[in-house]
C-alpha cells in the first residue's frame, strides 16, 4: 500500500478533528497534546485554525526535517501500562479504560487512584491523552492512575457520557483489590470537556437518579474524593456569558450536541446536565484552574462553580490562571499545586494549597 501523501494526511485529520464540520478548527477540536501548539499554528490570530493554516504545519515540519516525537511512554520506568480494559462489560471501544501501576511501590498497601478523563468538546478525544498527566504520578510509586474513554456525542446524548464515567468508578472499585488499589480514596481529573465531568463526579456521587445501569458493578459506589477540574463548562445555559469567539446555544454548539438539542430551545435539560445544579453540602473536594482569557470556555464558568461550592460549604480552591487562553497545559506552578492537593486529600498530608492567580509564561 503507498504511503499517505502529507496534503492527504493534513486534509484526513482536519476531517477527523474537525467535529462540527464548519471548516476550521478550534483550540478545543483539536486533541490535547498539540493544544499548547494553537496559537504558533493560528497565523492570523482569529482564534481558528483554517485548513491553509493546518497544511502550512506539515510543509514547515517538511521543510525543517522536523522528526516525531518518541514514545512519551519511555519517560516513566516505572509504570505498567494495562490497557482497554472493558469497565462497563461490553466490546464497546468507549467503554474501556488504561490502567497505569508503578513497577516498584512505594508501600506495601493498596494505592490511591488518579483518574483522568480527556475533553474533546464531548465529541472528540481519547484516553491515550491520560498519559501525559497521570504517568508522572504513577512514577513515583505513591498512586496508581487510570484514563477512561467514554461515548462521545456523535454516538450517544447525555446522560451517557456521565453514566460511563461512572461506571468506570465502580470498575475500579470493584477490581481494587486485584491491583491492590484504594477504593476509599479516587481522585477525577479532567480537562475543558473532561473538567465539566469530573466536576459532574464530584457533585452527584449522592445523585441516585445520574448513577445509570452502566457496566455489570452496580452494588459499588461511583463516589470519588477530590476532583481536579481544568476550564470545565459548569453551567450550560450561561455558556455564552459573557459572549465569546463562539455560540454555545445554537444547534451546532457542542453542548447542544451533547444534550441532543438547541441549549437554547432546552435550558432545563441543559441545566440538567450542569455541574452547578447538583453542588450541595458533602460534595467532594474540588481544585479548579481556569485561564481568564479563555474564549473556548469562559472563565466565568469556573468562577459561577467555585462560589457555588464555596457557598455550599465544600472545600475548593480556585486558581486563575492570568493571560491564559483555553487548553493551556503545563504549568510549572499549577502543576506543583496539583500534586499537593493530591497529596493531600489521597496521601492525607497536612499541606496547604495556595489559590494566589499565576501569570502564564512564569
Amino acid at each position: 500500500m503507498a504511503a499517505e501523501a502529507p496534503a492527504d494526511r493534513a486534509d484526513r485529520l482536519m476531517k477527523q478533528w474537525d467535529t462540527n464540520q464548519d471548516g476550521r478548527l478550534s483550540r478545543e477540536e483539536l486533541p490535547e497534546r498539540i493544544r499548547p501548539n494553537f496559537d504558533r499554528v493560528d497565523r492570523n490570530g482569529d482564534g481558528f485554525i483554517s485548513l491553509e493554516e493546518h497544511r502550512a504545519v506539515g510543509r514547515r515540519q517538511r521543510q525543517q526535517g522536523t522528526r516525531q516525537q518518541p514514545n512519551v511512554a519511555r519517560q516513566w520506568s516505572n509504570v505498567e501500562i494495562k490497557r482497554d480494559l472493558p469497565y462497563a462489560g461490553t466490546d464497546d471501544p468507549r467503554q474501556r479504560l488504561d490502567l497505569y501501576l508503578p513497577k516498584e511501590r512505594k508501600s506495601a498497601g493498596p494505592l490511591p487512584v488518579v483518574v483522568f478523563i480527556h475533553g474533546g468538546a464531548w465529541g472528540a478525544g481519547s484516553k491515550e491523552s491520560g498519559i501525559r498527566r497521570v504517568a508522572p504520578f504513577v512514577d513515583t510509586g505513591q498512586f496508581a492512575g487510570a484514563s477512561i474513554n467514554y461515548r462521545l456525542s456523535g454516538q450517544a446524548i447525555w446522560p451517557a457520557q456521565i453514566h460511563d464515567c461512572k461506571a468506570a468508578i465502580r470498575w475500579i472499585k470493584a477490581h481494587a483489590k486485584e491491583h491492590n488499589l484504594d477504593p476509599a480514596h479516587i481522585a477525577v481529573w479532567g480537562s475543558s470537556a473532561g473538567g465539566h465531568l469530573v466536576a459532574m463526579l464530584g457533585v452527584t456521587g449522592d445523585v441516585k437518579a445520574l448513577e445509570g445501569a452502566v457496566g455489570p458493578h452496580t452494588n459499588q459506589t461511583s463516589r470519588v474524593t477530590c476532583v481536579v477540574d481544568w476550564f470545565g463548562p459548569s453551567n450550560l445555559p450561561t455558556m455564552n456569558d459573557p459572549p465569546g469567539k463562539m455560540d454555545h446555544m445554537g444547534p451546532g454548539a457542542p453542548e447542544s450536541r451533547l444534550i441532543g438539542c438547541p441549549v437554547k430551545d432546552n435550558p432545563e435539560k441543559a441545566r440538567a446536565a450542569s455541574p452547578i445544579t447538583y453542588v450541595s453540602k458533602g460534595d467532594s473536594p474540588h481544585l479548579i484552574c481556569h485561564g481568564d482569557q479563555d474564549p473556548t470556555v469562559p472563565h466565568d464558568q469556573s468562577v459561577r462553580l467555585a462560589a457555588a461550592l464555596q457557598k455550599a460549604g465544600v472545600p475548593c480552591t480556585f486558581i486563575t490562571v492570568k493571560g491564559a487562553k483555553h487548553g493551556w497545559g503545563h504549568h510549572p506552578t499549577v502543576d506543583t499545586r496539583v500534586g499537593l492537593f493530591l497529596e493531600k486529600y489521597l496521601l492525607g498530608k497536612d499541606v496547604t494549597v495556595s489559590a494566589e492567580p499565576v501569570e502564564m509564561g512564569t
